[in-house]
């Protein structure tokens, strides 16, 4: 996984005041595995920074999703998705940008 990830998490983490775990949906995908989950579904990227152990999809217990994403845009590094439904935030080390309500 990118170290730059890392960061992320635990910068999100702080910023959220919670010394609770993340639960991880999703981490590194190899590229079958990727390959298969856009078969079934249109919300996974071809070239998904997943394949390069640079993304994570993600839920804390006790914290909404909209929180997680909120401040995950607050640290303001990579990439921040909303997944409401799936009830799940996706963080990645990609370049700065947003998508979800």
């Amino acid at each position: 996984m990118d170290p730059r990830l890392i960061d992320i998490l635990a910068a999100t983490q702080r910023l959220l005041g919670y010394d609770r775990p993340f639960s991880v949906i999703s981490g590194y995908r190899s590229k079958r595995t990727n390959d298969m989950l856009r078969r079934k579904s249109s919300g996974v990227a071809k070239k998904s920074y997943h394949l390069k152990g640079m993304a994570t999809d993600l839920r804390m217990e006790g914290v909404h999703v909209s929180t997680l994403q909120r401040a995950g845009k607050l640290i303001g590094a990579g990439g921040v998705g909303l997944y409401t439904k799936s009830n799940f935030v996706h963080l990645d080390s990609g370049p700065v940008r947003s998508w979800g309500r």
